[in-house]
C-alpha cells in the first residue's frame, strides 16, 4: 500500500506522552483532531488505493478474458491447421503412390516400346531383304524379257520362222536317213535268211 500520507499506525499506538511524564495523559483535543485527519487522510488514500487496484484488476481482468478468448481463437486455428497438415500429408502420401504408379506404368511403357522398336527394326531387316530378293528377282525377269524380247521382235520374226523351217528340214532329213540305215540290216537279215 501507497505511504504517500506519511501515516502509519504504529507511530499512533507508540505515541509517546504528551507532557513527557511517566503517567499517561489523556490527548488533547487538538491532538485527536490531527490524528483523526490523518486517519481519514489515511483512509482517502487506501479508497484511493482500492479504487486503483480494482481499476487494474478489471482492467487484467478484461485482459486475461482477451487472451482467453484469443487462446481459445488461436486453438481453433491450430486444431484447423493440424487437420489441413494431415489432410495434406494424406494428399502427399496418395500423390506419392500416384507418381511411384505412374513410374512403374512408364517404365512398362518404356520396356514396350523398346520391344516394339526391337520388333520394328527385324521386320524391317526381313522387309528390305524381300524387297532385295524382290528387285534382284525382278531384275532377271527385265533381263529375261529383254533378251526374249530380242529374240522375238516382229523385224526378226520371219528369220526365226525360217530358221526352224530348215531346222525341221534338216530333222527330218536326218531321220530319213536313220531310218534308211535302219532298214539296211533289217532286209540284209532277211535276205540271209531266205537263202
Amino acid at each position: 500500500m501507497s505511504q504517500s500520507t506519511g501515516f502509519n499506525i504504529e507511530d499512533l499506538i507508540n505515541a509517546s506522552p504528551l507532557n513527557g511524564g511517566g503517567a499517561a495523559q489523556e490527548p488533547k483535543v487538538e491532538q485527536l483532531l490531527g490524528t483523526l485527519r490523518r486517519l481519514q487522510q489515511g483512509q482517502r488514500a487506501l479508497e484511493e488505493e482500492i479504487k486503483e487496484i480494482k481499476s487494474v484488476s478489471e482492467s487484467l481482468q478484461k485482459e486475461l478474458t482477451a487472451l482467453q478468448t484469443e487462446a481459445y481463437q488461436l486453438e481453433g486455428i491450430q486444431k484447423e491447421k493440424e487437420e489441413l497438415c494431415r489432410k495434406l500429408e494424406f494428399q502427399c502420401e496418395e500423390s506419392e503412390q500416384d507418381l511411384s504408379r505412374q513410374l512403374n506404368h512408364n517404365k512398362k511403357s518404356e520396356e514396350l516400346l523398346q520391344q516394339y522398336r526391337c520388333e520394328i527394326q527385324e521386320f524391317k531387316l526381313k522387309q528390305r531383304k524381300m524387297r532385295m530378293k524382290f528387285e534382284n528377282q525382278l531384275h532377271q525377269l527385265i533381263e529375261q524379257h529383254k533378251n526374249l524380247y530380242s529374240v522375238f521382235t516382229p523385224e526378226r520374226l520371219p528369220d526365226e520362222i525360217e530358221s526352224a523351217e530348215n531346222t525341221k528340214r534338216q530333222l527330218l532329213s536326218a531321220e530319213q536317213m536313220k531310218l534308211t540305215q535302219l532298214k539296211q540290216p533289217v532286209a540284209i537279215a532277211a535276205e540271209s535268211q531266205q537263202e
